[in-house]
């Protein structure tokens, strides 16, 4: 036997022998609501670049289910203790009702802490991400309480329901009486809120965590009144749980919000990921003229136009070689070009101004440096012995180690994903690929300002400019979120 709408609870019944499963349409709501924050929040973490989404989706499937684990003990706890700590099978029924939202929302979020330092994201760039979505599972997950008729407060008149809330009226007649339909205002209330900080707050948003400590401040004040009302609420000892859980919660909003923690917990320092070429070392003299021996050779000086000698200082030697010498394998014009540019950089290459200091300073203070380059490892390396830098960089990503170069931010994924670096970045450039890297990452993007032919167009990408490696310092001193929209 295979029935839909049971009865009033039940969305699908399903009999075969003495089997029976009946799947209930308070889970059918839940689970609607979660699914539909699930969607929301995968969008606006593409718009916030930098999560991969194996985690995404591990992060929201684990943590969902922990919620729900964490929902059941909560409202065995508090419901009845002594009951289900002498019939401990009951707490596995879970079919049989009984979830209560505030546990699931302190075990996800203890969960959600744990999965996020094991993978190095930052927890509040995450929690900005998902809880403000959550209010829209609580709003719709609610409706799961009018299917089971709870959620509801005192006894009212049949009048009560007169008007725009006609539509409950039969849902809250339970037992012979009219009850409040507390479940509709918090369902409201969850909805209002997610758009008040979801499309409102967000938009000003300039500091890490400000969507997670609205979350908790606008749902602790919803619960708080919403709990003062019920008839059928959980008790610790006299004390209403889901009260004192907001209290608790809205003060750590507030805090949070205000910036207190900071004060106690520093944040971490984000990594940096430097270019190398017209960044940290101006080398734009050899690469011009390695090019022009290479068209010397290969071609005729003169298809060396001017717009070529601006073409190529950025682009990786394996994306134009191709396109200007497509008769020629990479090997023999990197011989050439090679062996000119080492000749040519012996003369005129030379650190950009500060850039010496500045690494030996960030070196010293802790910072996780790596170099993503389009030249290969060797010749990174090589650059940063000649001027006695070798120690301050952590790790080099050159040309040959990536499938997809700059504006890719494979280069910026692999360092930081094999060293278990911060995935908070700013990135430091002097190239529209440097900046385009930096937005497809999500990193902060500081533009050296190196190159004048770009300067204008470089400057209005960037988040911040500099022209001394010096100034990048009071940079990363400023109290913001490392990321390129700053959320």
């Amino acid at each position: 036997m295979i029935s839909f709408f049971h009865d009033p609870q039940t969305f699908l019944y399903i009999q075969i022998g003495s089997f029976s499963l009946d799947i209930r349409w308070y889970a059918i709501l839940i689970m609607t609501g979660a699914f539909i924050a699930y969607f929301v929040a995968k969008k606006d973490a593409k718009e916030a670049k930098y999560i991969d989404d194996d985690f995404f989706d591990s992060v929201f499937i684990y943590t969902l289910w922990v919620g729900i684990i964490g929902a059941r003990l909560w409202f065995c706890a508090f419901y009845d203790f002594n009951y289900y700590i002498s019939n401990p099978l009951e707490i596995i029924k879970i079919w049989d009702g009984g979830l209560a939202i505030q546990g699931g929302l302190v075990a996800g979020l203890l969960y959600a802490y744990y999965y996020c330092s094991k993978h190095h994201y930052p927890f509040l760039k995450i929690m900005d991400i998902f809880l403000p979505n959550v209010l829209i599972g609580q709003g719709v997950g609610r409706w799961g309480n009018f299917v089971n008729q709870e959620c509801h407060g005192a006894e009212v008149a049949e009048s009560y329901f007169n008007g725009i809330l006609s539509f409950l009226k039969e849902g809250m007649y339970i037992n012979g009486h009219y009850y409040e339909p507390l479940f509709f205002y918090e369902s409201v209330l969850c909805i209002l809120g997610w758009f008040i900080i979801h499309e409102i707050l967000k938009k000003y948003q300039n500091k890490r965590g400000d969507l997670t400590y609205a979350y908790l401040m606008w749902y602790s004040v919803i619960r708080f009144f919403i709990e003062g009302h019920r008839t059928d609420s959980l008790y610790l000892g006299p004390l209403k749980m889901a009260q004192l859980t907001a209290i608790v919660m809205g003060v750590i909003g507030l805090l949070g919000y205000l910036g207190v923690y900071e004060k106690f917990f520093p944040k971490k320092k984000p990594t940096l990921i430097f270019d190398m070429d017209g960044t940290m070392i101006s080398t734009n003299e050899s690469i011009v003229g390695a090019y022009e021996e290479v068209f010397r050779v290969f071609d005729k000086i003169e298809n060396f136009t001017e717009e070529r000698r601006k073409e190529v200082i950025g682009p990786s030697l394996k994306k134009l070689f191709p396109v200007y010498f497509p008769d020629y394998d990479y090997d023999t014009l990197y011989k050439v070009y090679r062996e000119k540019q080492i000749e040519i950089s012996k003369i005129t290459n030379h650190p950009l101004p500060g850039v010496v200091e500045t690494m030996k300073t960030l070196h010293e203070q802790g910072y996780d440096i790596g170099i993503v380059s389009t030249r290969s490892n060797e010749g990174v390396k090589e650059l940063l012995e000649d001027f006695d830098m070798s120690e301050c960089v952590n790790d080099i990503c050159g040309v040959f180690d990536v499938e997809k170069v700059k504006p890719d931010p494979e280069g910026v994924i692999k360092l930081i994903n094999r060293n278990g670096w911060n995935k908070d970045c700013v990135i430091i450039g002097d190239s529209m690929l440097d900046q385009g890297c930096a937005v497809n990452y999500g990193a902060y993007f500081v533009a050296f300002l190196s190159n004048p032919d770009i300067e204008e167009e470089i400057k209005a990408a960037a988040n911040d400019s500099i022209t001394d490696m010096n100034e990048l310092i009071p940079i990363l001193e400023k109290d913001i979120s490392f990321t390129y929209n700053l959320k």
